[in-house]
């Protein structure tokens, strides 16, 4: 009988002593979380199209799994989105288009959000053709339509290989998406050029439609020639020629935008607490650079594999891992690199 107390009072003591290391150990690891959890929660403006989408996932993975905070996109329109980021609602947008939001400069000098780096600034837009206009595709049997095309202006004496099959008498040219600002410009273009006299310029309807237009031609080979702008699916995709146009100028772009579309910085913008709120990551993206044709490659993989922008963007990082780790810190790459495999 002894014994058996004896016995039963260890037990209850291994008991307590397991129960206290038990405690102990969640403890521990409440602590950890606890760090974690006081991490304010970071938003990211998403102003809705692919490209600024596909640069929001891959921020957001480094961050979450290499600096352990939580993330959370708010998607609107560009001025709706813009006006969050400045009034705090917003901590970071990842593609901003700085000539699109007249007060940026004004903003950036009254602190109101801080500029930390250039994404990217080799965008471009104009008059393209798919390649194999001007230099064939001898694997597709393709000759060369137009071998001396190298201007906007030298569309004049190509007008009947883009011909009109709704009016013969003019070439086509595809305008941009109604209700964009880049649609009344190209317009004005096109008649500053005199190429309304051989050109009608059809209006696509919709980014969609526009994109659907080169897709169906350059599967068939046949000829095209409108709008359209990078980074985009279609100019990762499909091998297009931006025409040439003259050297950009404010006097010539005011006379009848008689010239080249300038490029428009695209930066990486916070709100002006960022600073406060998340140090480390604002370090992370003062590094982060990509550029035009890295994006259209990303959108043209998600587009051909038909995956959402997450996943293109850990295609990305797998595939571009010298380029990212010069961004972070060794041990928050070695994080990221454990959370792709």
């Amino acid at each position: 009988m002894g014994i058996f107390r004896k016995n039963k009072m260890a037990r209850l003591v291994l008991i307590f002593l397991m129960g206290v290391c038990i405690v102990s150990l969640t403890a521990c690891g409440g602590k950890s979380d606890q760090a974690d959890s006081a991490k304010a929660k970071l938003i990211l403006g998403d102003a809705g199209w692919d490209s600024f989408t596909f640069h929001n996932e891959i921020a957001r993975f480094i961050i979450e799994n290499g600096y352990g905070y939580e993330t959370e996109v708010t998607t609107g329109s560009t001025p709706v989105t813009y006006t969050g980021l400045k009034n705090g609602d917003i901590d970071i947008f990842m593609e901003m288009w700085t000539s699109n939001l007249p007060t940026y400069d004004e903003d950036i000098e009254s602190g109101q959000i801080i500029e930390l780096s250039l994404n990217y600034g080799d965008n471009a837009q104009g008059v393209y053709v798919p390649t194999y206009v001007i230099k064939g595709d001898p694997q597709r049997g393709i000759e060369p339509m137009a071998p001396d095309l190298k201007t906007v202006k030298d569309l004049e004496k190509y007008w009947e290989i883009f011909k009109d099959e709704e009016d013969p008498t003019k070439g086509r040219i595809y305008g941009a998406i109604p209700g964009w600002e880049v649609d009344k410009i190209l317009n004005t273009k096109i008649m500053t050029y005199e190429l309304d006299r051989t050109f009608n310029y059809f209006s696509p309807g919709s980014d969609a439609a526009l994109a659907s237009s080169i897709a169906g031609a350059y599967e068939k080979g046949e000829p095209w020639v409108g709008y359209y702008w990078e980074p985009t699916w279609v100019i990762g995709q499909y091998d297009m020629t931006l025409l040439l146009d003259e050297p950009y100028s404010e006097e010539l772009w005011n006379d009848g935008y008689a010239c080249e579309f300038a490029p428009v910085p695209v930066t990486v913008v916070v709100n002006k607490e960022m600073n406060n709120k998340a140090p480390d990551v604002v370090a992370f993206l003062k590094e982060y650079k990509t550029s035009s044709k890295l994006t259209s490659d990303a959108l043209a993989y998600m587009q051909k594999n038909e995956v959402e922008p997450s996943e293109a963007a850990k295609w990305f990082l797998k595939e571009h891992e010298k380029l990212w780790t010069k961004w972070v810190a060794e041990e928050v790459a070695e994080k990221v690199k454990a959370a792709l495999k």
